[in-house]
């Protein structure tokens, strides 16, 4: 990504060995397994339409859109598809995360604290 383009995600996640400087505050897009983005009223444009896009163009391999519903974590999974270039929805998350791809994780969106 340009310098000037270059989105700064709420939470990355990097293939394992690449963060070896903990200082470090960027990293290449081919490095990042997963971005999510949380979305606030002042960023629901750029963190819906926007960086999904650069995410995408990049080719980052997952990408995971939280938002706020009834007060609690509501998380969209997206994993990029190679032959057009764009995210395809892959769940909707309300009570509980669980997924296998890019890791095997398991979390009671219940019991994050209320938005």
């Amino acid at each position: 990504m340009a310098k000037r383009q270059r989105p700064e995600p709420d939470l990355l996640v990097l293939r394992a060995g690449t963060a070896e400087d903990r200082r470090e505050t960027s990293y290449r897009a081919e490095d990042v397994v997963l971005a999510v983005e949380v979305v606030s009223p002042e960023s629901e444009e750029r963190d819906r339409m926007r960086k999904p896009q650069l995410y995408a163009k990049a080719g980052i391999p997952h990408f995971w859109r939280v938002e706020e519903q009834n007060g609690y974590p509501v998380v969209y999974v997206y994993e990029l598809d190679p032959s057009t270039g764009q995210y395809v929805a892959t769940g909707v998350h309300r009570d509980s995360l669980r997924v296998s791809v890019p890791f095997d994780i398991e979390l009671d969106l219940k019991e994050i604290d209320k938005f």
